[in-house]
């Protein structure tokens, strides 16, 4: 099994803390979050597989990912950890955390629920297939073409920060054909059978539809101490748009 990409903040604390990004994100985007969390843990910045600088596979799936996950705290000789995941991080988490328990000391899900959702990444995916690398000269380039199927400016930079340069032009750190093939599979929710009796924190955005009220029987019938919590003013990437925020309520809930 291949080994995850990962970088470590906050080296010689004493508890260990995982971060999962979202969908289409990396490490990278929980940069600035994770060096004040290292400030009291030993932080892990994971590149889920397909993205970052972690390696491509055809396989994409929870499964897959909660393995992962489980061979990382293998390969770093991690015992427990907090984790907190965000969006299909959130996912990848809460399926590590039903298989793996014992691994798990307390569990933040940013922004997503345990249920199925259906495809609704069907207009970003043309976007940037849209795209073409052969011909690409530059980044705006690339903003010019994925403006035609994404208009919020914000989206687009999250987008694009999965280019790079490559000796001859760009090329993508994600894996998007995988991506594309196994969309469905991102969507899937667990099974209401599972049970994860440890301390757990949903975290959801008032302007973000991801976590409904009707969601939360799910979420206690699975999670069954758990607690939800509503960040005002904050969308889907709720980290990024309200930081002290989304700090303070996860500290908080850590140190508790």
């Amino acid at each position: 099994m291949q080994n995850l990409f990962f970088r470590n903040l906050g080296e010689g604390n004493a508890k260990n803390l995982v971060i999962l990004h979202g969908l289409f994100g990396s490490s990278d985007n929980w940069l600035t979050q994770g060096r004040k969390y290292a400030e009291h843990y030993n932080v892990y910045l994971i590149d889920q597989r397909n993205h970052g600088q972690s390696f491509h596979s055809d396989v994409f799936d929870y499964n897959s990912m909660s393995s992962d996950l489980g061979q990382f705290f293998k390969s770093n000789g991690l015992d427990k950890a907090h984790i907190i995941g965000h969006s299909m991080g959130g996912k990848t988490a809460m399926n590590f955390a039903v298989n793996f328990p014992e691994c798990v000391d307390k569990l933040v899900v940013a922004d997503i629920a345990p249920k199925s959702y259906p495809v609704h990444h069907a207009t970003i995916l043309k976007g940037l297939f849209s795209i073409n690398l052969q011909t690409l000269n530059s980044r705006n380039e690339a903003d010019e073409s994925l403006s035609q199927f994404v208009s919020e400016i914000g989206v687009r930079q999250f987008l694009l920060k999965n280019l790079a340069r490559a000796p001859e032009g760009f090329r993508w750190k994600i894996n998007l054909e995988s991506i594309a093939k196994n969309i469905e599979q991102i969507g899937l929710g667990l099974n209401d059978n599972f049970k994860y009796d440890q301390p757990t924190l949903f975290v959801r955005g008032s302007n973000s539809d991801y976590i409904q009220d009707s969601d939360a029987n799910q979420i206690h019938s699975i999670f069954t101490n758990t607690a939800i919590r509503t960040i005002d003013g904050a969308g889907h990437w709720l980290h990024a748009e309200k930081p002290e925020e989304f700090l303070a309520l996860t500290l908080n809930f850590l140190a508790e």
